[in-house]
């Protein structure tokens, strides 16, 4: 019993110094089919605002293949497709029998980890493309809302962040994808829908200013995959990069992030955000250096 009690006198103090203090909200928006190589041309005043206020790369990768539902998988549950078990675009159950799974029967997710060790926690999800509704447990959200338009999306997000303030949200839009399978990455038509998705990143954002909550919440703004023609899934950087932009509180300003990143990192800091256990299963990496302290 006092080794018991020792062991956990010398582990809290190692949980309070891995929370960032003062945090009480994440948003997550993801963007489906946003390759980082293609936003130096972009019209993108919210992002750029994003990455003047916050800490930035255009340098992550995501997971091979690189497509939807395995990174959406991979992201959210902090580990590779060879963990996790789910392999395809549009995989709805796991193709390969996960490493572990968590008392919801799946590999553990962000949002398993938060609900088992912030049991009070309002956690939501709310995306357009409905792939994303087979990623995570729906017993473990206050929220799973499958909505489109991403205009829709959107606006439901923007009333969810004001009238609940949730402690974790990922907001899922989808039509920036939609465009490059469509007419083509690169191309006039998808140009246009990244434009229109950074209005809807700058409502989100201002969402979170309108429900006084931006002092102490972090926003974090990345993507799936990119693409090339009108399709992805390969191996060429158009396909495998993606932007990771993290602003609010604790992060620094304008910092240009050099370390590697992968999707599957992105669960691991909002685990140390909350100064939250990690299952030993994942293999993400918390991306301190976006932080000040």
């Amino acid at each position: 019993m006092k080794k018991a009690l020792l062991l956990l006198l010398i582990l809290f103090p190692i949980l309070v110094e891995a929370q960032v203090k003062g945090v009480k909200h994440v948003i997550l928006i993801g963007i489906d089919g946003l390759g980082a190589n293609y936003l130096k041309q972009a019209n993108i005043p919210e992002l750029k605002a994003a990455m003047k206020e916050g800490a930035y790369t255009m340098h992550a990768r995501c997971v091979r293949p690189s497509s939807s539902a395995d990174n959406w998988a991979a992201m959210f549950m902090g580990s590779s497709p060879s963990l996790t078990g789910y392999t395809k675009w549009d995989s709805k159950i796991p193709e390969i029998p996960p490493r572990i799974t968590d008392q919801y029967g799946m590999f553990p997710t962000i949002f398993s980890v938060m609900r088992q060790q912030r049991p009070q926690a309002e956690i939501g999800i709310i995306y357009n493309w409905g792939g994303v509704g087979y990623l995570f447990p729906k017993g473990a959200v206050n929220l799973d809302e499958h909505i489109t338009p991403d205009t829709a999306t959107t606006q439901h997000a923007i009333q969810y962040i004001k009238n609940k303030k949730p402690n974790l949200l990922f907001v899922h839009l989808g039509e920036v994808d939609g465009a490059g399978h469509t007419i083509g990455w690169g191309t006039n038509a998808y140009y246009k829908a990244i434009h229109k998705m950074d209005s809807e990143v700058g409502q989100i954002i201002q969402a979170v200013i309108d429900a006084d909550i931006m002092n102490e919440s972090i926003i974090i703004i990345t993507a799936d995959h990119g693409g090339t023609k009108k399709g992805h899934g390969g191996i060429t950087l158009k396909e495998l990069e993606i932007p990771w932009i993290a602003l609010g509180h604790g992060i620094k300003k304008g910092k240009q992030l050099t370390q590697s990143i992968m999707t599957f990192d992105t669960a691991a800091t909002i685990a140390w955000i909350f100064g939250l256990n990690p299952p030993q299963v994942w293999i993400g990496r918390p991306i301190k250096s976006a932080f000040k302290f």
